[in-house]
């Protein structure tokens, strides 16, 4: 069956266009990121700015071209945090019909869960679970628990557009605001780990743009290299060292990375040390139950999830 997955989160909008056999096997035809950046300003002012709203519905214009030249059998678009957010999201739903002839789905945190673990967790051959994925996002940031399915989940209010947006206004952040977004996220994680049991896995999945360009980072990559960063193994210390590096970038520096999206220069820093942050939370966690934590990067996330599980459903 061919299907088309579209994802709007708070920093992108994506499409994948795949076949998917009767196995669930699936083979990947079209994936395409364009960063829209929905999200600006909702934190603060609860709903879609203007600018926004036009810049997605031009890519989603572009995508509604690519898929038509694909005839899927079956379409979703899915919206997550910003979407639950805001007070306009009806002049949002009308823009998505309007063009690509579906009504968004903002799916519940559940869902979301469900959708991020099926995706990152395909096609690995993984057998050391219990795993958690880790998605993190513009707006929020899931932990997801399981082992072939999701046990427990947690969804945290807190991205990297929303902490850059909150903490960290400054083109390089002083210690002050840095400490600001340390205090807000592991708020938020102390309230997550009465969610969801943070020494309970073996491996975590870091999965999302943020998590993949500082993979890129630590492999020192000339230029952003999906096949590359799928399926790398990382240090916490690592992590650390790259968000540390981030923060105490200019924009200019961060801009000039070779493969840095330019539209994610702005919030990489926020995002790096929110990965940082829960890296290093969950390797402590599972250290102190005697046992090691084994974090690795997968390039599949909720999209494959939404692709694989709508070929599933029988409507």
């Amino acid at each position: 069956m061919r299907v088309a997955a579209f994802d709007c989160g708070t920093n992108s909008l994506r499409l994948l266009i795949a076949d998917v056999d009767e196995q669930g096997r699936m083979t990947e035809l079209r994936r395409e990121t364009r960063i829209v950046r929905l999200g600006q300003g909702v934190d603060a002012t609860g709903e879609f700015a203007p600018e926004a709203l036009e810049r997605t519905f031009a890519v989603a214009r572009e995508f509604a071209e690519v898929a038509a030249e694909f005839s899927p059998e079956k379409l979703r678009f899915i919206a997550t945090s910003a979407s639950r957010d805001v007070k306009n999201r009806d002049e949002f739903f009308a823009g998505i019909f309007n063009i690509l002839g579906v009504v968004p789905d903002v799916i519940t945190g559940d869902e979301e869960a469900h959708l991020s673990f099926l995706g990152a967790t395909a096609g690995h051959g993984l057998d050391s679970g219990p795993f958690i994925v880790m998605d993190l996002g513009g707006g929020s940031t899931e932990l997801v628990l399981g082992t072939r399915d999701v046990t427990s989940a947690v969804s945290m209010d807190i991205g990297s557009v929303r902490l850059t947006e909150r903490h960290m206004s400054a083109d390089v952040p002083d210690q002050g605001q840095i400490q600001a977004a340390i205090a807000d996220i592991d708020g938020h994680l102390d309230k997550a780990a009465e969610a969801v049991d943070l020494a309970a896995p073996r491996t975590m999945i870091g999965v999302a743009g943020t998590v993949t360009t500082l993979t890129a980072g630590i492999l020192d990559l000339a230029s952003y290299q999906r096949d590359r960063i799928h399926g790398t193994h990382l240090r916490v210390e690592d992590i650390d060292g790259q968000a540390d590096k981030l923060l105490s970038m200019t924009r200019d520096a961060r801009a000039a990375l070779p493969y840095m999206h330019p539209g994610r220069v702005d919030v990489i820093a926020a995002g790096g040390l929110l990965f940082a942050r829960i890296a290093a939370r969950m390797d402590a966690a599972v250290k102190a139950a005697g046992a090691e934590l084994d974090i690795m990067v997968s390039e599949t996330d909720i999209l494959d999830g939404t692709a694989l599980d709508l070929a599933r459903r029988q409507s």
